[in-house]
């Protein structure tokens, strides 16, 4: 099938209906459940999805408001549109932005830190190199930011491994969440220091910057952006919207997120933050791969006098409110829905600290229903396909 070389004439709506016509006939296959309207198509068929023949709908549910404190000072009612096949997500959630909303509110605060990209070279005298690399800084940066407007360069570090030296720039990308930016970025300086230094570039990425997978390195430093979300719950509201208690909630926390994940050593020790993060992360246009990052999240739960504490900090949220799968239609609609009550935050930040905030009322809520031993009773009774 040649899904590349069609008639010129055909707009985006008519590309990926020809493709889908020919893969149908090719493959004697029915795929008009993929079919999409032009309107919802945006750029997607040019900047987002090669061969595109058509969409999958995912749903996607609201849950809120959930009260927001956001690092800036101001306060705000936040609804939020979540894409899930998962059912009962969308309903823990919102009971979690219930009791939030009815205990005071979240607040979050937050450290950007910038992307991160390594580039790897073969050498024979790392220490010799590193200092050149040094040297050269305000020279390969030049060269860095000569690619964008938008970027500019916030750090760097410098590693050994055998003959391969590392590397990891740190930008700030402006609203972009910046990882296509700063690989272009990072391909120039690693051109520059090859042809100065004489020393072979082996590649772009070199896994230093752990993008889209788990490390301790991007644990312990960050990525994107440090998030913080906090919340005390009153005695209260967690017996009249969680229906528990504050001391079964600290034996189930104890029990799952510190003896639990210290037996499997997980690099999160959380109730489930990925479902949360990806929701939204889908909803806006993120790459839903950095999802991983997220996911390295801890949840810590405290005794307070009248009720508990509950603080969630993520070392890496990944998100931007340009690029990507920003603009297309869906996705910039609901990306208006969640910034509709705008800060004086940079954009990518207030959507980074509402996408904490939203995992925290996923997390109290989990956990409130694993407390009392009715989460597969909601599963049962809400996946309702499953009976």
């Amino acid at each position: 099938m040649d899904l590349r070389n069609l008639p010129s004439e055909l707009d985006a709506d008519g590309r990926v209906a020809k493709r889908r016509t020919l893969i149908e006939r090719e493959l004697h296959l029915q795929l008009d459940a993929l079919a999409i309207r032009p309107e919802q198509i945006g750029a997607a068929d040019e900047r987002n999805c090669e061969q595109m023949f058509g969409a999958v709908p995912i749903p996607v549910g609201l849950a809120g408001p959930l009260h927001i404190h956001f690092s800036s000072g101001e306060s705000a009612e936040t609804y939020l549109p979540l894409v899930t096949t998962e059912a009962a997500l969308v309903a823990s959630i919102n009971r979690g932005c219930k009791a939030i909303t009815a205990a005071g509110g979240v607040r979050t605060s937050s450290e950007y830190v910038g992307i991160t990209r390594s580039i790897a070279f073969e050498v024979k005298d790392a220490e010799g190199i590193a200092g050149e690399i040094r040297r050269l800084e305000p020279a390969w940066k030049k060269a860095a930011e000569a690619t964008s407007g938008h970027l500019k360069v916030l750090s760097y570090e410098i590693d050994a491994k055998e003959d391969v030296l590392f590397l990891t720039i740190a930008a700030d990308t402006d609203e972009a969440m910046g990882m296509n930016m700063l690989t272009i970025a990072a391909q120039s300086v690693g051109e520059f220091l090859a042809k100065e230094l004489g020393i072979p570039m082996l590649t772009v990425a070199g896994n230093v910057d752990s993008d889209k997978k788990p490390s301790v390195r991007t644990k312990t430093k960050g990525r994107g952006y440090r998030v913080r979300a906090e919340a005390v719950i009153s005695e209260n509201v967690v017996q009249e919207v969680l229906k528990s208690n504050p001391e079964a909630l600290l034996k189930t926390a104890r029990a799952k997120l510190e003896l639990g994940s210290e037996l499997a050593d997980t690099l999160g020790k959380n109730l489930h933050v990925a479902n949360a993060i990806v929701a939204l992360y889908l909803a806006t246009g993120q790459d839903a791969a950095h999802v991983v990052e997220g996911s390295l999240a801890d949840t810590i739960l405290t005794k307070q006098e009248d009720g508990i504490r509950m603080r969630v900090e993520f070392p890496a949220l990944l998100v931007g409110v340009r690029g990507g799968g920003t603009q297309l239609p869906a996705q910039k609609q609901c990306l208006d829905l969640i910034l509709k009550n705008k800060t004086k935050l940079r954009p990518a930040a207030q959507l980074a600290e509402t996408i904490a905030a939203a995992a925290l009322a996923g997390e109290l809520s989990l956990l409130a229903a694993q407390s009392t031993n009715t989460l597969a009773g909601a599963h049962r009774n809400l996946a309702r396909g499953n009976q």
